[in-house]
């Protein structure tokens, strides 16, 4: 809700992002602090640097989402505010989507090199 609300009444734009805000800052705060235990475990350094790469990139990527999201409310207004979410929205997805897969399929890669090399 509230993605259709470009001008006028941008009050109700902030509560739904406000609300929206709860959850989002409770996953990041589990992808950060609750995979920690997870992250430090990890056996391979190599492979540690490339988890610890891909949570620190899908926060960024995805703190762009809120960003875009209030670009009405930054005073862009009628076809200039709607064309620029969408092309916020298109530039977060392909680095939250591609870059943070690319950078999976290297911790995987990495992962399975270094499994290789142990004894079975």
């Amino acid at each position: 809700p509230g993605e259709l609300i470009v001008e006028g009444a941008l009050y109700q734009r902030w509560m739904y992002w406000f609300l929206a805000m709860i959850p989002f800052c409770y996953i990041v705060y589990e992808l950060l602090v609750g995979l920690s235990a997870a992250t430090n475990s990890e056996a391979n350094d190599n492979v540690k640097s490339l988890i610890l790469r891909a949570q620190y990139v899908t926060v960024i990527s995805w703190l762009t989402y809120p960003v875009v999201y209030i670009f009405p409310m930054l005073g862009l207004t009628g076809a200039s505010a709607i064309v620029a979410i969408q092309v916020g929205y298109c530039v977060s997805d392909v680095v939250a989507k591609c870059g943070v897969g690319l950078i999976i399929y290297s911790v995987t890669a990495a992962k399975s090199e270094f499994e290789k090399g142990l004894p079975q």
